[in-house]
């Protein structure tokens, strides 16, 4: 179909916005199916207070990543496709994640003190289950991303801690001595900073929303250039004959009447 140029921009934005939003959907689903079914960490899903922090926390990665990569699907299908169903169907999706994203923000603003508490907790699990598997990847991974996130060093700090210093970041002795634990980090850093996360959260959905935008147009688009078919053959086209059998099966013409007669009533 013909469109116009804005929204031929906007498939253009959509077609990479999905790609990079499908890609990191998988990856979420990769990486939780990895911590969920690998015969190290499998075990930690038994039902246990110790442990329950971390299992919500492999389950919501899953499924939001199964979410944002069944949303990039639509999303690429209805911009490639130019299918106003599909479109409509990833805006609804990428609407519900991107109040969901919002209310994730408002609700860590608002309830900071107890969601470093919950965040420390995990990071606790995370640090002893790395220490029962005997260093496993994805334990080591994870407690990397705390520690270079929140700049902090295991349950005792980087000069005491004996068991992951490998996986704390090292900028020389003096950084290395002033490294501080990481459980009593976490939480002054999520309250001190509430506000950096709640814009982040915020900046996601900003980023969905400017695709459900994009979204609009090209279905706007497309639906006009639905609308702007003829819907009908002109007749006084000149490529078009009235004389031509072809057009008009069953009919013959009378040229002294310069109308059209059924050969039936012909006969």
């Amino acid at each position: 179909m013909a469109l116009s140029g804005c929204a031929q921009i906007c498939k253009c934005i959509l077609i990479l916005f999905n790609t990079v939003f499908g890609l990191v959907g998988f990856g979420m689903v990769a990486l939780g199916l990895w911590l969920r079914f690998s015969s190290v960490t499998q075990r930690i899903f038994d039902v246990n207070l110790d442990t329950q922090a971390f299992v919500i926390g492999i389950i919501l990665l899953i499924v939001l990543g199964i979410l944002m990569f069944i949303t990039s699907i639509l999303g690429n299908c209805g911009a490639c496709s130019e299918s106003r169903c599909a479109l409509a169907a990833f805006c609804f999706m990428l609407g519900l994640l991107a109040g969901a994203e919002i209310a994730a923000g408002v609700l860590t603003f608002q309830n900071r003190g107890k969601a470093g508490e919950k965040l420390s907790e995990f990071y606790q699990t995370v640090y002893v289950q790395y220490v029962n598997t005997a260093g496993d990847p994805s334990m080591s991974i994870t407690l990397t991303f705390f520690h270079k996130m929140f700049e902090c060093c295991g349950i005792l700090g980087r000069v005491l801690e004996p068991i992951v210093k490998e996986t704390c970041p090292y900028e020389g002795i003096v950084q290395a001595i002033v490294t501080p634990p990481c459980p009593s980090v976490i939480p002054n850093i999520i309250d001190t900073k509430a506000s950096a996360f709640l814009g982040g959260f915020v900046g996601i959905a900003a980023i969905m929303i400017i695709a459900m935008i994009c979204s609009r147009v090209l279905y706007t688009g497309i639906s006009d250039s639905v609308s702007s078919l003829p819907p009908y053959i002109l007749l006084s086209s000149p490529a078009i004959s009235l004389q031509d059998p072809s057009l008009f099966p069953g009919y013959i013409r009378n040229p002294s009447l310069n109308e059209a007669v059924s050969l039936t009533d012909a006969s």
